[in-house]
């Protein structure tokens, strides 16, 4: 549905229409219709920046429940959704106007991109390698940073994440830091899995970091002062590497796929993106 015009010499009559139509579709105050055509777009612009204050609060919240619900599950196989839904998911108790609009900006880009997933060739390359980036203070609402992780069996993506961090980093290379120790995590239960299903990790697992005084860190265990808050992560990391289960890398932000997890991205680096993480669109002409 786009834009209704109504007209008509029945001014009760047209009123009553509106009070009818509004009980099933949610209308601004001035009139405009959230219900919308969905037009060629891309995921979830990179200028948009969402806090619990924007705009009005949503008459009837339930629509965007189910609707977020409802995109929630593509994530599982479309990765280039998984920051918009991570920042939409976040209002699900109050959402407002602003939101819902982009969660319709979401739409807009799966209208463009219905065949686009992941592909997974043949052939016997393996070895878990994982990117870690993190956008620092981020968050409009709570300064926190997001934490976006993407994990590689071979060349074929298998896991990744975006995740608002758990605690108020103080600077990026904590925040980067913070989204290393989570990496290591997710290695270290791929690892495991990959054991019980009779592929065993001999060789260390790669992490992979844009930030080069985030890895410096994990390199070092002896505790600074600006560092002796995170001396748990560091400890963790620094472990890991000591017992050769990961190692350690800088990879420049030109080849980092993890970005996409963490911040609003343009349609350029968007695309891009797509490419690294390896989706492919069934419908394209080859």
């Amino acid at each position: 549905m786009d834009d209704i015009i109504l007209t008509g010499d029945d001014a009760p009559g047209i009123s009553q229409v509106k009070r009818d139509l509004a009980k099933v579709h949610f209308r601004s105050p001035s009139g405009y219709w959230y219900v919308r055509m969905l037009t060629c777009f891309y995921s979830y612009g990179s200028k948009s920046k969402l806090s619990t204050e924007s705009g009005d609060l949503l008459p009837n919240p339930s629509m965007y429940q189910r609707l977020v619900g409802r995109l929630i599950y593509l994530t599982n196989t479309r990765p280039d959704l998984t920051f918009a839904m991570s920042v939409v998911s976040q209002f699900m108790h109050a959402p407002r106007i602003a939101y819902l609009d982009a969660v319709y900006h979401i739409l807009r880009y799966l209208k463009t991109s219905p065949g686009l997933g992941l592909f997974y060739s043949a052939g016997h390359q393996s070895g878990l390698s994982c990117f870690t980036d993190a956008d620092y203070a981020g968050s409009q609402t709570d300064r926190r940073s997001t934490t976006g992780l993407s994990t590689f069996y071979g060349n074929h993506l298998i896991s990744w994440k975006s995740k608002k961090q758990a605690v108020v980093s103080r600077s990026s290379a904590e925040a980067e830091y913070r989204a290393m120790a989570q990496g290591t995590c997710e290695i270290l239960w791929l690892r495991s899995i990959l054991n019980e299903l009779g592929f065993t990790e001999k060789d260390s697992s790669q992490l992979f970091c844009d930030n080069k005084s985030a890895i410096l860190l994990a390199s070092d265990s002896v505790l600074h002062e600006r560092s002796k808050h995170i001396e748990v992560d560091i400890h963790f990391i620094w472990e890991k590497i000591w017992y050769g289960i990961i190692v350690s890398s800088f990879i420049p932000s030109s080849d980092q796929t993890a970005e996409v997890f963490t911040k609003p991205v343009g349609p350029s680096l968007l695309q891009s993106s797509i490419v690294k993480l390896g989706l492919i669109d069934i419908f394209a002409p080859t």
